[in-house]
Parts: C-alpha cells; sequence; structure tokens
C-alpha cells in the first residue's frame, strides 16, 4: 500500500481505536491518528509473526489487525503518560 493509503488505513484505524477506548489523551486528535498509523504497522508485524497474516489491503482482516495494534498503542500510550 502506498503511503496515503497508509495514512487513511491509520485515520480510521485510530479512529476505531479511540471509540473502543474512550477518554481523554494527551495530545488530542493528531496524536490519535499517528497511534493508528503505527498501530496499524505493529498490528501488521504482530499479525504477520503470530497469526501468519498482516496488512495486506483494505480488507476486513487487515482492518482488524490495524485496529487492534491501535487499540494496543493507544493503551501504552496511556500507561507511559500517567507516569
Amino acid at each position: 500500500m502506498g503511503w496515503l493509503a497508509w495514512i487513511i488505513f491509520g485515520l480510521i484505524a485510530g479512529f476505531v481505536a479511540k471509540l473502543i477506548m474512550p477518554g481523554k489523551d494527551p495530545g488530542g486528535f493528531i496524536i490519535t491518528i499517528l497511534i493508528g498509523i503505527a498501530g496499524a504497522f505493529v498490528g501488521g508485524f504482530i499479525g504477520n509473526v503470530v497469526l501468519g497474516f498482516g496488512v495486506t489491503g483494505f480488507n476486513f482482516s487487515s482492518m482488524l489487525v490495524a485496529i487492534g495494534g491501535s487499540v494496543l498503542l493507544l493503551f501504552l500510550y496511556r500507561l507511559m503518560k500517567k507516569k
């Protein structure tokens, strides 16, 4: 996927992760987008290593993997910002 596709995919994944884990986060909307993009990469890597598939394009399984990575990164981000 191209860079623009990753940004759009990360935006969607970050938005859904924010819906799953609502709350006030330091950094606001931009940080949520960046976490979504990074989460898509992390989710794709973990999905590829553990499940044998990662983010392969705009499809349902890729979106689930990207959202899972985004939720994980959002959780870790909140843990780091609390301290």
